[in-house]
């Protein structure tokens, strides 16, 4: 059960490094919006975090 929450845990870890590293700093606002509205059940949350994460994806290439 352990080895599962570390595996997880640097899977997490791991994703938000990334989206940091291609979308910068909005990309990682995003995307902690989304995990923190999930882990507490806020649909207004996850929502702006999904939102700002297809924002990001779709927009120009710079």
């Amino acid at each position: 059960m352990a080895v599962l929450a570390l595996l997880a845990a640097v899977f997490a870890i791991t994703l938000e490094q990334f989206v940091q590293w291609q979308y910068g700093a909005t990309g990682l606002i995003g995307f902690l919006l989304l995990t923190i509205g999930i882990k507490a059940k806020s649909p207004t949350c996850s929502s702006i975090g999904a939102v700002v994460l297809a924002l990001m994806m779709t927009g120009p290439a710079i």
